[in-house]
């Protein structure tokens, strides 16, 4: 039986719940130390996964940036870089975005109807794999599993961490709390309306929290719930 990876939600919010405001400038929410906070979690990560919706209208490129952290995972026998994974249903990408072209290996997980139109785009750039007819997050992290990657770093956007929560397979929450408020209802939560698993009463564990300058850290463990 394929081992799924263990999967870590990480997000930077405000204190209302958000991951962005509705502006067109990216709304800075973590600060300096947190990001290198941030970067180790990526450097501990075997891969890392965000949605073609954040990829559209980001543009990350999605890197380890310390130097000293590429060269300690290259000592440990990995690549510089973690696997870069995005999903799509439509497979609405475009071979300029900036995923594409730093780092190492890109992975692009669809569906039936969208694999050859994302192939077509992206030619050599990524590898494309289609997990079926339905986008079913289950059969996302058996491909996963069925391809080495132990550690999971899932960097949104809201819609995806809003569905791994849903189905109970997310086993960590990195929560960057920023002293903002955005109060915008059109911007971007870091997580929307749901069946979450126990319901509204269900208390998930506190593994840590501290404050990194003026972001509040908290981890928490989902799968981990009392009533």
């Amino acid at each position: 039986m394929t081992t799924r990876p263990y999967v870590i939600l990480s997000a930077a919010m405000s204190v209302d719940g958000y991951l962005d405001d509705a502006n067109p400038e990216r709304l800075r929410l973590s600060n300096a130390a947190d990001f290198d906070r941030v970067d180790q979690v990526r450097a501990e990560s075997d891969a890392i996964l965000i949605g073609a919706t954040t990829m559209r209208k980001d543009n990350p490129r999605l890197l380890v940036n310390s130097e000293e952290r590429r060269a300690q995972r290259v000592a440990d026998g990995k690549p510089a870089y973690p696997l870069k994974v995005t999903v799509t249903r439509t497979g609405d990408l475009s071979a300029d975005l900036n995923f594409w072209h730093h780092g190492d290996k890109k992975l692009v997980v669809t569906v039936d109807d969208a694999a050859e139109k994302v192939r077509a785009t992206l030619g050599d750039l990524a590898d494309v794999v289609s997990v079926g007819p339905d986008l079913d997050w289950g059969l996302v992290l058996d491909e996963l599993g069925r391809r080495g990657i132990g550690r999971l770093m899932v960097e949104g956007g809201g819609t995806i961490h809003t569905q791994l929560m849903a189905a109970g397979l997310a086993d960590e929450v990195h929560l960057a709390i920023a002293p903002l408020l955005v109060g915008q209802p059109e911007a971007a939560r870091f997580l929307g309306t749901a069946d979450y698993p126990g319901g509204s009463t269900a208390r998930m564990k506190v593994l840590e929290v501290r404050a990194i300058d003026d972001v509040v850290f908290v981890r928490y463990a989902p799968k981990e719930r009392t009533a």
